[in-house]
């Protein structure tokens, strides 16, 4: 079992950064694959970012360049370094965790975190 809890989100303007996090629980975090996804309102849920458990990163192509995934094992937390941001990037975030490949389905994914709300502003 894994709980997630993600932090990091808020309001800001456009071109800000924001730095969301997601710590996680347990003692096998490394070999989990971790995932953030995104909701904006009335919208589906989609896939923004994954780091595998050998660091092989996929981003979706609407935040390539701008948004950062990275990990830390040591300290069980998964990050997302969003620069540049944009009003269509408000939305939920969520992180995900699974033990499965670097994929960017939803349904791959086992355990999820609350959300965490980002509003960009124009």
């Amino acid at each position: 079992q894994v709980q997630l809890v993600e932090s990091g989100g808020g309001l800001v303007q456009t071109e800000g950064s924001l730095r969301l996090s997601c710590a996680a629980s347990g003692r096998t975090f490394s070999s989990y694959t971790m995932a953030w996804f995104r909701q904006a309102p009335g919208k589906e849920r989609e896939f923004v970012a994954v780091i595998g458990t050998t660091a092989t990163r996929f981003y979706t192509d609407s935040v390539k360049g701008r948004f950062t995934i990275s990990r830390d094992n040591a300290e069980n937390t998964v990050y997302l370094q969003m620069n540049s941001l944009k009003p269509e990037d408000t939305a939920v975030y969520y992180c995900a965790a699974g033990r499965v490949g670097a994929v960017v389905s939803a349904n791959a994914y086992s355990y999820w975190g609350q959300g965490t709300q980002v509003t960009v502003s124009s």
